[in-house]
């Protein structure tokens, strides 16, 4: 895959500050005017004023300009205008209206971590003393950003664009409702869900482990009961561990650990779940304002208004 990164999303929020806020607590770290950074993917997110929250800009990696070249063209085969620069190439979702941007820039190298021990039956990888997790101090930072999702009332376009266009992998399905897809290893990028108007649903972040992912909502939710939307629990779809938070312009943001990863194209064959096995493998069930959020209908009439 000539494609190896989600580099960065820019948000657009009526409430910058305020949401600047959320994305410090969050474990990320400022990095310039609204804008913050993980630890091994560098500076990966930007707040913009909007009157209404959305999805303004996805930005993905590539190796070189012949990768360029080949999204310039995939684009320009759908009929998209393309804006192309010495280094980038770009073309707006046209459902959506999400800016999608292909840039050269170096691979994320993440260091390996050590395994953290977990006993098991038969399996003793700690001994005579408690689980190190135990004396982790400090907040939890986010390592880098993982997927983004955004709602789209044509699927059918919105897939086109980013497989046929710039050059994503479809992973799996949600029977009608959308589609996993990657630009990485990682089993899925970009999410795009059938919606009744175009919107900004979640961001991803990697944490280490499970347990940072339960320390860093735990960091989140003390004296703010409000931003939980979901979680713990264990997708079906990519198999990792998350947990739901919200921020105060309304977009969820999502802790996970353990993604599924697809090095070899030839040995994954994508599936289409269905039905509540499309969302999770265990946990709660997701609360309604999961699949319909609550401010859904201000952003439709947003939209109309617009």
């Amino acid at each position: 895959m000539t494609l190896h990164r989600l580099s960065s999303v820019v948000i657009g929020v009526p409430n910058v500050a305020e949401t600047a806020r959320y994305y410090t607590d969050f474990g990320l770290t400022p990095s310039g005017p609204d804008a913050f950074a993980t630890v091994d993917g560098g500076e990966q997110l930007r707040l913009v004023h909007s009157p209404l929250r959305r999805a303004v800009e996805i930005v993905v990696g590539a190796d070189d300009p012949d990768d360029l070249d080949r999204a310039a063209a995939g684009l320009t085969g759908l009929g998209v205008p393309v804006e192309r620069g010495a280094d980038r190439v770009a073309g707006v979702e046209p459902v959506t209206g999400v800016r999608v941007s292909v840039v050269v820039e170096p691979r994320i190298r993440q260091p390996e971590q050590p395994a953290t021990a977990y006993n098991g039956p038969g399996r003793l990888e700690r001994v005579g003393g408690r689980a190190p997790v135990l004396s982790r101090s400090g907040p939890v930072r986010p390592r880098k950003l993982g997927h983004v999702v955004v709602g789209t009332t044509d699927p059918a376009t919105t897939e086109r664009f980013f497989l046929e266009g710039i050059g994503f992998r479809l992973s799996d399905r949600i029977a009608g409702a959308g589609a996993f897809m990657r630009c990485s290893i990682d089993h899925h990028n970009v999410l795009a869900l059938n919606a009744p108007v175009p919107f900004l649903h979640h961001t991803s972040w990697q944490v280490d482990d499970v347990d940072e992912i339960g320390r860093g909502a735990s960091d989140m939710l003390a004296g703010h009961p409000e931003r939980h939307v979901w979680g713990l629990g264990r997708h079906h779809a990519g198999s990792n561990f998350f947990w739901y938070l919200m921020d105060p312009a309304g977009n969820f943001s999502e802790y996970y650990s353990d993604m599924d990863c697809i090095v070899d194209d030839q040995l994954w064959t994508p599936e289409s779940f269905e039905g509540a096995k499309g969302l999770f493998s265990w946990g709660p069930p997701p609360p309604p304002s999961f699949v319909h959020p609550d401010d859904l209908a201000e952003l439709m009439a947003g939209a109309h208004a617009g």
